[in-house]
C-alpha cells in the first residue's frame, strides 16, 4: 500500500461523541416515566436497574420489581436503592401498578408471556433481546401488539455504538457500491463463551440456543446494516467442546471434585454481587449460577456456521465460535465498487493486550469514556485502487461500545434522535430471531429453511 488516509468520525448520525446533558423526555405534567422491571437477574438489576437510575434517574421512576425468586427480587430492591413494591406474581403487578413501560429481562423463553400480558393490560414494553425463542411465540407477540395498539421496543444495544453507526453511515452512503456478499465471524473467548454453558442459556428450551440468544445481536446488525431482510438460511452446528464432550463433570463448580484439573473452574462466591444475587437465593428455586460446563444435558451448539440469503440478493457467511482464546469480531462487506472491512478486539490486528478473563466484565461497565490512544478502525478500499482509507471512531470503554447508554437515552429521553431508524421494534426483533430459528431448523432438517416457512411477514428487499 502506498499510503493510508485516516478519516476521523464526523457522522451527524452519531450525535455527540459523549453523552450530552439532557432534558427528560416530556410527558404530561413533566412527570417521570414509570417503569416496572420483570426479571431481576444480573442484566435486569444492572443495565436496566442500577445503571438506568444512575444515568437517567431524572427521567425514570421504578414503580415495581418482579421475579419468581423472592430472594432475588428482595436483593434487587436493595441493590437498586428503590422504594417501589416487589412482586413474585406478575399478574398481581399488572393489576396493582400502572407503569408506562414494562421492562422484560426474564429467561428468553418466557419473554412472550410478559410482553403479551403487558400489551393486553395497555402497557408499552421494552424487552431484552431476543424478543422470544421460536416462531409460534413470535407470531403471538406480533398479533398481540397489533391488537393492543401499544408498542414493543427491542433492546438491540449494539446498533447504538459509535462504531456500528459509522459502518451504517458508510454503507448508507453507498461508499463501496451495492453490497453483494458479507463475511461475518464472531469469537467468544473461553471465559465469556464458557459462561453460557454454566447458566440456563445452555438449554435450547430456555434460550433458543446461542443461534437465538447470542446471534440475534449479530443478525440484527446485519439486517440493519444491509437495510434488507433474510429470505433463506442454511446452517451447520455441533456441540463438541462443552457438555457431554468434556473429559469429566460435576453438578456445579463449587461441588466439583475436579476443581484443580479443570481450566473452566469458576468461583462464583468470589464476586460479592454474584454471591448475594444468586448463591444466597438458590434455595428458592434450585438455580445454580455456577453449573458445570460439561453437564450431560447441555444441548446447545458450541460452534455454528450459517449462510444467509437476503431479499436484496446479498449472501452472508456467518460463524460463531464459543471457545476462542480471545474475544472479538470481524466483518467484510464486498461491494460492486470496493470492500469495507472492520473489526473489534482482534489482538493481532489492534496490537492490544487485554485480560481476557476480565474482558466481558469491563465491556459491561457502564462508563462512556473514550480509551486514550485507541480507536475503532474501518478500512475501505476501492476496486483498482492502490490506496485505502481508514475511518476511525473513539473506542468507548464499556457498555457495548457506548451502545447501552445511547440506546437508553433514545428510549427514555429523546425519541426524535433516531438516525437510520436505530430504535428497533417487533419487526426487527422478529427478523433477527427468525434467522436463528431457521438455522436451528436447517440443522435438524438437513436442508435450507426459508423465512416464510416460519412467519406471515414478507421479507423486504430494502427501504423499510
Amino acid at each position: 500500500m502506498d499510503r493510508r488516509s485516516f478519516i476521523r468520525y464526523t457522522a451527524a448520525a452519531g450525535s455527540a461523541l459523549m453523552i450530552e446533558p439532557f432534558t427528560p423526555f416530556a410527558q404530561a405534567g413533566n412527570k417521570k416515566i414509570k417503569v416496572a422491571l420483570v426479571g431481576t437477574g444480573i442484566r435486569g438489576t444492572g443495565l436496566w436497574g442500577d445503571d438506568l437510575i444512575k444515568n437517567f434517574g431524572e427521567a425514570v421512576e421504578f414503580v415495581a420489581l418482579c421475579d419468581t425468586n423472592p430472594g432475588r427480587v428482595a436483593y434487587a430492591k436493595k441493590f437498586m436503592k428503590v422504594s417501589c413494591p416487589t412482586f413474585t406474581d406478575y399478574e398481581k403487578l399488572l393489576k396493582e401498578t400502572k407503569p408506562d413501560y414494562v421492562i422484560v429481562t426474564t429467561v428468553d423463553a418466557e419473554h412472550h408471556h410478559q410482553i403479551i400480558r403487558a400489551l393486553e393490560s395497555g402497557i408499552d414494553v421494552i424487552t431484552e433481546k431476543p424478543m422470544t425463542t421460536d416462531e409460534d411465540k413470535c407470531r403471538e407477540i406480533l398479533a398481540a401488539e397489533e391488537k393492543s395498539g401499544k408498542k414493543v421496543w427491542v433492546a438491540f444495544n449494539y446498533r447504538h455504538s459509535l462504531h456500528s453507526m459509522q459502518v451504517k453511515e458508510l454503507l448508507h452512503k453507498n461508499r463501496i457500491g451495492d453490497i453483494t456478499s458479507v463475511d461475518f465471524n464472531w469469537y467468544l473467548n473461553v471465559y465469556h463463551g464458557a459462561d453460557y454453558f454454566r447458566r440456563w442459556h445452555a438449554y435450547t428450551k430456555r434460550s433458543g440456543s446461542l443461534w437465538v440468544h447470542k446471534a440475534t445481536h449479530h443478525f440484527d446488525l446485519l439486517n440493519w446494516w444491509l437495510n434488507s431482510e433474510p429470505v433463506e438460511v442454511s446452517a451447520y452446528g455441533e456441540l463438541e467442546h462443552y457438555g457431554k464432550a468434556g473429559p469429566f463433570r460435576g453438578k456445579t463448580c463449587r461441588s466439583c471434585e475436579y476443581k484443580k484439573q479443570c481450566n473452566f473452574y469458576w468461583d462464583v462466591t468470589a464476586d460479592e454481587r454474584m454471591k448475594d444475587l444468586y448463591v444466597a437465593n438458590e434455595h428458592h428455586d434450585g438455580y445454580h449460577r455456577d453449573g458445570c460446563v460439561f453437564r450431560e444435558d447441555v444441548d446447545i451448539f458450541d460452534k455454528m456456521s450459517a449462510q444467509i440469503k437476503y431479499a436484496n440478493g446479498v449472501i452472508v457467511n456467518y460463524s460463531l465460535t464459543t471457545y476462542s482464546p480471545y474475544e472479538g469480531w470481524q466483518i467484510a462487506f464486498n461491494g460492486k465498487r470496493g470492500r469495507l472491512e472492520t473489526w473489534e478486539d482482534i489482538p493481532y490486528m489492534q496490537k492490544i493486550k487485554e485480560d481476557q478473563a476480565k474482558r466481558h466484565a469491563n465491556e459491561m461497565a457502564q462508563t462512556d469514556d473514550a480509551v486514550a490512544g485507541e480507536v475503532r478502525e474501518i478500512m475501505v478500499m476501492d476496486n483498482f485502487a492502490k490506496d485505502y482509507e481508514i475511518y476511525t471512531t473513539p473506542k468507548i470503554r464499556g457498555g457495548h461500545g457506548g451502545g447501552d447508554i445511547r440506546m437508553q437515552r433514545r428510549l427514555f429521553v429523546d425519541r426524535n434522535d433516531n438516525p437510520y431508524n436505530v430504535l428497533a421494534g417487533t419487526r426487527e426483533g422478529a427478523m433477527s430471531i427468525l434467522i436463528g430459528i431457521a438455522a436451528r431448523k436447517s440443522i435438524a432438517l438437513k436442508r435450507p429453511v426459508r423465512i416464510e416457512e416460519l412467519t406471515d411477514l414478507k421479507p423486504k428487499a430494502k427501504g423499510f
